[in-house]
């Protein structure tokens, strides 16, 4: 049996509402509030926390790690290979990048199932994520929100076995991005919705059906993306299934119109209260379709129960629209009036790769206190080369003490500097994220978060930060 193993979705805390866009504008809203990556936040920090949540909630590691998304930090650079390393994989794994596409994650999904049936790989971990914009003034720039999802395909401890799959390619144009254009575009809504996305959906939700035998009935719940909520409702009923009680919540009122993680988003909610027995039909769109038949096994009781997942989706913390455009780098902002700071080594962040991506620091062997950055000499018992790794990033820590800095290089100021007692030893000093000077206290309850560095360089540069544990 193959299927799935264990899933997470990531929601960034940052909610913009719609309103305050359409107040900015002088236009009208459409309602709810869209998701927002913070400054220091990406398609790959966001597919790293997806993915670090997958992995605690299954447990499995996986052989092979697959991203997908249309917002990759590189064009030329797999983005993978930096997630497999921030999440502390195996260099054996095998990585790939799956882009350009929205359908991008199904097309992984079955990839890896063909993988582990093949025989190539044990168990594949698939995290989408994506951070597109619309131009300002547009009904993409309200739409459109920021997130990400993980699962884990396998053969051992199966929660959602893979029955079935059916896809279709279709070459419409409907929506795009050439390279070196900030914002998504597209061609006439009626169009691409009824000649594009309905056709094409129905298309494989049909020939799924047919090649198995099954009807609209057979199914508890339906998963699949759309490009809005009306279009996303009114294929539910050229189809025969009930919204109110088969279709999946596509959150496009909360978090907005996530894009290639959209699809895993919902499964992942959809699987955090299945049943076994439940047959889930998936269903994604973008350059054509892709449609799979999941079965939940008894295995679903294991990982359920586990509320991080609600919990992020329930915190919310409201910005404004002009603080959206700062973070996107929309508007030109006055800078700092100190110097810039240095652009990082390559050969640096090659030789400290461990320590930087995987947040390793040295456990001394003689008397076991932990240190970050490693140590050949021990702080304590003064040995020397007496050490083993000893990973930081899974840990959790209290704040020991702090600093609010007014004058940072950064986007939000002010900026928290946090000194961070780990549970187990080992004390870091890093930037505390998702908080505000009001929320700081000694002794907060931290975790660690991949973030990028707030510095103007062609290289993305990323680390470890803390934020308040929800």
């Amino acid at each position: 049996m193959v299927g799935v193993t264990s899933f997470e979705a990531y929601i960034p805390a940052y909610r913009l509402s719609r309103d305050e866009i359409s107040r900015a504008w002088g236009t009208g809203s459409v309602k709810g509030e869209k998701a927002v990556a913070r400054y220091d936040e990406d398609s790959l920090t966001m597919a790293v926390a997806a993915t670090l949540g997958c992995l605690d909630r299954g447990g499995q590691q996986g052989d092979g790690l697959f991203f997908a998304s249309t917002t990759s930090p590189y064009k030329e650079k797999q983005a993978a290979s930096i997630i497999a390393a921030a999440v502390d994989l195996p260099s054996e794994t095998r990585t790939a990048d799956f882009t350009d596409s929205l359908r991008g994650a199904t097309i992984a999904m079955n990839s890896a199932v063909d993988a582990v049936r093949g025989g190539s790989a044990e168990s594949v971990i698939i995290a989408a994520s994506d951070y597109r914009m619309g131009a300002g003034k547009s009904e993409f720039e309200q739409i459109l929100g920021d997130g990400a999802a993980a699962i884990t395909i396998g053969k051992s401890n199966v929660i959602a076995s893979v029955d079935g799959n059916y896809s279709v390619f279709s070459e419409f144009i409907d929506m795009w991005r050439r390279e070196g254009n900030a914002f998504i575009k597209s061609w006439e809504n009626r169009f691409i919705t009824a000649e594009g996305y309905a056709k094409t959906m129905q298309q494989v939700i049909s020939g799924i059906m047919k090649k198995y035998s099954l009807s609209p009935k057979n199914f508890s719940k339906v998963v699949y993306n759309g490009p809005d909520k009306r279009s996303h409702a009114s294929l539910a009923k050229r189809l025969g299934f009930d919204l109110e009680t088969q279709v999946q919540d596509p959150m496009y009122q909360s978090i907005g119109n996530t894009g290639t993680p959209a699809v895993l988003m919902m499964l992942a909610f959809a699987l955090d209260e299945a049943s076994p027995g439940d047959l889930i039909l998936v269903a994604n769109y973008g350059d054509g379709a892709d449609a799979l038949i999941l079965k939940v096994t008894e295995n679903i009781k294991m990982l359920q129960g586990e509320r991080r997942m609600m919990e992020s989706f329930k915190r919310k913390i409201p910005i404004t629209y002009e603080t959206y455009l700062s973070w996107r780098d929309l508007v030109p902002t006055e800078e700092p009036r100190h110097p810039e700071p240095e652009s990082p080594s390559i050969t640096c962040l090659w030789r400290e790769r461990r320590s930087n991506l995987a947040l390793y620091g040295s456990k001394c062997t003689s008397c076991g206190t932990v240190q970050y950055p490693p140590q050949r000499v021990c702080t304590k018992c003064q040995s020397k080369d007496h050490r083993e790794e000893y990973k930081l990033s899974d840990k959790k820590g209290h704040i020991f003490t702090y600093a609010i800095d007014q004058l940072s290089w950064s986007k939000q100021v002010p900026v928290l500097i946090g000194v961070v007692d780990f549970e187990g030893g080992g004390r870091i000093m890093c930037e505390i994220c998702d908080s505000n000077p009001d929320e700081m206290r000694i002794g907060m309850l931290v975790e660690m978060c991949f973030r990028k560095l707030d510095q103007d360089t062609d290289i993305q540069n990323y680390f470890w930060k803390g934020r308040p544990v929800i």
